[in-house]
């Protein structure tokens, strides 16, 4: 069922779940892909070999075994992870994209990542995991393009955007259940790469994220992986 959440818990449409406020961070940071695409990404992954035998860039990891840092899509998706884990509000804000724009989205992004910060916060002095939070990051999908160029075409020609990717990220919760998660992923203009924790609020920059098909292949099959 879609639900319309009301304009003091940001204001949009999730096709997802119950009414979900703002301050509870991480159901919005990472929309939870559709069963059925989980379902077919496990199937499809037994059966690949692997992506090719091109040139690949050099990609480090973290202590965890993936990606960090803003000079690569996966990395900023994982850190985006990562600052839930920890309740890190500076990693949360050097990650995310830049409030862009004008009129209510904008105000409604801004409130939406007012809303996760006041969260991290407070988890922060609880020093309780929420169950509903991820733990750890179990598999990070090697970053791809929205079939449709719009979003792309859309955000460089409004926002100054260099490129719009998504990144899948699988991560186990603190319940101990397993949840696969799609990012929206931007290149700003200052080269650096970004996550949009709220993609619902821009429809034009995220038009079909949510229908593209499951991802196959893994970070490290597109990189030369770095201790």
């Amino acid at each position: 069922m879609r639900t319309m959440i009301d304009s003091h818990r940001v204001g949009v449409e999730t096709r997802y779940g119950d009414n979900v406020d703002a301050s509870q961070g991480w159901p919005y940071a990472h929309r939870m892909l559709p069963p059925n695409i989980v379902a077919c990404t496990v199937l499809i992954l037994a059966s690949v070999v692997g992506v090719g035998a091109a040139a690949k860039p050099k990609l480090k990891v973290a202590d965890d075994g993936f990606p960090t840092g803003q000079n690569t899509p996966e990395g900023a998706a994982s850190d985006l992870v990562r600052a839930f884990m920890q309740s890190n509000v500076t990693l949360l804000q050097s990650v995310c994209i830049r409030p862009y724009g004008a009129g209510q989205s904008r105000s409604d992004y801004s409130g939406y990542l007012a809303g996760v910060v006041a969260h991290l916060k407070r988890q922060q002095e609880r020093h309780t995991p929420s169950p509903d939070g991820p733990s750890r990051i179990t598999k990070v999908f090697a970053a791809r393009h929205l079939s449709n160029n719009g979003p792309a075409s859309y955000g460089n020609a409004t926002f100054d955007f260099q490129d719009v990717m998504f990144v899948d990220v699988e991560v186990l919760l603190g319940s101990g259940k397993q949840h696969l998660r799609r990012t929206l992923v931007i290149k700003d203009r200052d080269g650096k790469w970004y996550v949009h924790p709220f993609p619902d609020v821009s429809p034009l920059l995220s038009s079909g994220l949510y229908d593209e098909s499951p991802s196959l292949h893994l970070f490290a099959e597109a990189y030369t992986v770095e201790k």
